[in-house]
C-alpha cells in the first residue's frame, strides 16, 4: 500500500508558471501555420461585443473564441501543434523562479497539481512536461475527431477553482494545501489553501490578498 498523501500543492497556469495568457498565443500560433483560418477572424469582434451582453460570461468567450479559430479541425493537427505550443512554453515562456518552486515541491514529494481555465488543447501536454501528478483544466468536445469547440465543463475560474480545491481535500483529507495563483479571481481558492501565495499580480489583487491575510510575491 502506498504511503497517503500528505501535500498538496496546486499551481494556477497563466500568469503564474507562465510570463502571460496562453490560450491568445495558442490560437495565434494555430493561426499562423494554418493561414486559411484568418477569414474567420472577423468574428472576433463580434464574440467580444457577445461577451459584454452575456454578462462577461468568460466561459461562452472562450468557446466562441475557440470555436472561430478552429471549430471542425481534425484532432491530429490540433494535437500536433498543441505539443509543440507545450514544448515551446516549457522552453521560453515559463518564469524560472514558477519552475522552481515547482521542482522543490516535487523533490520534496508533494502531490503536485496544474489547475488551469485554459484549455484542454494544450494544457496536459505541458502538465505531462512538467511531470505534474493531476491536471485539472477546461474541457473542449470533439465529436468524431474533429473539434466542435464546445465546452464539456465549467470554466476553471474562479468559483468553479474553488470547486476544484474542496474537490482536492474531500480527496486528500490528511493533506495540508499550498497553491499559487496571480489574479484576483484566484483568490477565491488560495483563501481555501493552508499555504496561500499570490504571485504576480496587480496592485488591486494584492491589496485584497492583504486583507485576506494572504502572501504576495513576484516571481522572475
Amino acid at each position: 500500500m502506498s504511503d497517503p498523501i500528505t501535500r498538496v500543492a496546486v499551481f494556477d497556469l497563466d500568469g503564474t508558471l507562465t510570463w502571460r495568457d496562453t490560450l491568445v498565443g495558442f490560437l495565434l500560433g494555430y493561426v499562423r501555420r494554418h493561414p486559411a483560418r484568418v477569414v474567420r477572424l472577423w468574428r472576433v469582434p463580434c464574440a467580444l461585443g457577445g461577451y459584454v451582453l452575456s454578462g462577461f460570461d468568460r466561459g461562452l468567450l472562450k468557446q466562441q473564441v475557440i470555436q472561430i479559430f478552429m471549430r471542425g479541425d481534425d484532432r491530429g493537427r490540433i494535437d500536433a501543434w498543441g505539443r509543440m505550443f507545450a514544448e515551446q512554453t516549457l522552453r521560453r515562456g515559463c518564469r524560472p523562479a514558477a519552475l522552481d518552486a515547482l521542482r522543490k515541491h516535487q523533490q520534496a514529494g508533494d502531490f503536485v497539481v496544474l489547475l488551469s481555465a485554459s484549455p484542454d488543447l494544450y494544457v496536459p501536454k505541458i502538465g505531462m512536461l512538467l511531470g505534474v501528478d493531476r491536471i485539472i483544466c477546461t474541457e473542449v468536445e470533439y465529436h468524431e475527431d474533429r473539434l466542435t469547440g464546445t465546452l464539456t465543463t465549467a470554466n476553471r475560474r474562479g468559483e468553479e477553482k474553488l470547486r476544484c480545491l474542496q474537490r482536492l481535500r474531500s480527496e486528500f483529507p490528511a493533506a495540508t494545501f499550498s497553491a499559487y495563483g496571480n489574479s484576483g479571481s484566484d483568490l477565491m481558492h488560495l483563501r481555501d489553501a493552508d499555504h496561500p501565495l499570490l504571485v504576480n499580480a496587480n496592485a488591486g489583487a494584492r491589496r485584497q490578498a492583504r486583507r485576506l491575510n494572504i502572501a504576495t510575491a513576484n516571481w522572475t
